[in-house]
């Protein structure tokens, strides 16, 4: 085939001669929801209402838990008592440090691993009101056109935020929703703000409550008392989302928004827990791992009188052999502030309480053989203890520096030992013994 009607052939396929014209694209003469099927139905179905933006119409369901309201253990409204009186414990979490009003903050997505290709559609942001009530917005993303007026609804909601509390927010959500903006060549109202994740601090604090998942919902149930009944699981959200989208159904999509004001409501509460700890101190922690936790953090946080309290607590609270890892813990960090505020004495002991724990982690204990090593040598001068804790250092470790830097230390011990073992002999002369007495001066008359 010859090679100029391969290409004119090829130029038919991609530009055939007979294409028709395009279609223009119909503009709505007011202005409205570029919405899937289901935008007319979705305001009676979830029981919202839309708002105009600068960029369209959104669609927003509101909801109000009152003061008096359950939820667990607690009433909503002491959850706002703890955050007014404790507020100032969220330095000690977040950098910068969050300030009020907060803003809780929670995506459903169309996917979980996030990327470019993943919406936001629904936003829930809750926020207490001045009378103690918990106020929740959900911005519904009623088709795949209307998402820019939804984005430009959450701008205009989170003007006046102080902070953003989120759960995994720095990893999943703010990515995700300034991935939104960024598609729109918009700005995100997010990145501007503080920005408090409740996940990792939980982690630290609750995680031994909660050893097989410490998710937002097995955290609730340890820390709040709050169970859910009929929750949808967290796999079958997009599914929903889709099936809204195809079939103009809103009502596979109640589940879903009462999930997301159930995890604001809860976060909320976790928060309000944190941060009361914070500002209480050791004695508001009820068991060794919440006063480690918040030793660790007092630490962090360059308050060490307090962070030295709340580890002395978690060793009074971790008499039991299960918590002998904590009580480890906490006494190398006891170990640690004494020796950073010059009491080696103190350190001493700690550091030798932390190796008289049974079943103390090796790493942990040759940390503490070393710096006994240290302390006999440098400074009680015994230097057989030296030598014995510098040989204890050395049990079961494979790394090559550690294990130079302690036989360089056994091997200056040693040469210290044989110096003192050596006999000290007065100098004496090759004339005269050194035993024998000095000749004594010849007499003068006066």
């Amino acid at each position: 085939m010859r090679t100029d009607t391969l290409r004119a052939r090829l130029r038919d396929i991609v530009q055939p001669a007979s294409r028709p014209a395009p279609v223009a694209p119909v503009v709505p003469s007011a202005p409205g929801p570029v919405a899937g099927p289901g935008a007319l139905e979705a305001g009676e179905a979830l029981g919202g209402a839309w708002r105009d933006t600068r960029a369209g119409r959104s669609f927003v369901v509101s909801r109000r838990y009152g003061p008096d309201a359950v939820y667990g253990r607690h009433r909503i409204g002491d959850f706002h008592d703890a955050l007014s009186r404790a507020v100032g414990g969220t330095r000690l979490f977040s950098t910068p440090a969050a300030e009020p009003p907060f803003v809780f903050f929670d995506l459903e997505t169309t996917g979980l691993n996030g990327g470019a290709g993943t919406y936001a559609f629904l936003i829930g942001c809750g926020r207490f009101d001045d009378d103690g009530g918990f106020v929740v917005e959900q911005h519904v993303m009623t088709g795949y056109g209307s998402e820019r007026a939804m984005l430009r609804a959450l701008a205009d909601d989170l003007e006046n935020a102080g902070a953003l509390v989120t759960f995994n927010g720095k990893s999943f959500d703010a990515p995700l929703i300034e991935t939104r903006y960024l598609f729109h060549r918009a700005e995100s109202p997010c990145r501007a703000l503080p920005h408090f994740d409740v996940l990792h601090p939980a982690r630290r604090f609750w995680g031994a409550r909660c050893p097989d998942s410490c998710s937002l919902i097995a955290l609730e149930q340890q820390i709040l008392g709050a169970k859910r009944h009929g929750d949808i699981p967290g796999f079958e959200i997009p599914a929903r989302y889709f099936q809204f989208v195809r079939s103009g159904d809103a009502r596979p999509l109640l589940p879903v928004l009462e999930h997301n004001r159930l995890d604001l409501v809860s976060l909320a509460g976790l928060t309000a827990r944190l941060l009361t700890l914070a500002e209480r101190g050791a004695d508001g922690t009820d068991d060794a791992w919440e006063a480690l936790a918040l030793g660790y953090v007092y630490e962090r946080g360059a308050v060490p009188w307090r962070a030295e309290q709340a580890f002395e607590r978690a060793v009074t609270l971790s008499g039991a052999a299960s918590l002998r890892q904590v009580r480890a813990e906490a006494l190398r960090a006891l170990a640690v502030e004494a020796r950073r505020s010059r009491r080696h004495d103190l350190a001493a002991a700690r550091w030798q309480a932390v190796i008289d724990v049974p079943g103390c982690p090796l790493p942990m204990a040759r940390e503490a053989a070393q710096a006994l090593a240290i302390h006999h040598e440098h400074r009680v001068r015994d230097l057989e203890a030296a030598r014995r804790f510098a040989l204890r250092s050395l049990e079961g470790e494979r790394k090559v520096a550690w294990g130079d830097a302690v036989r360089h230390r056994l091997a200056r011990i040693e040469r210290k030992l044989v110096s003192e073992r050596r006999p000290l002999l007065p100098p004496s002369s090759p004339s005269q013994p050194a035993c024998a007495a000095p000749p004594s001066a010849p007499r003068t008359s006066s």
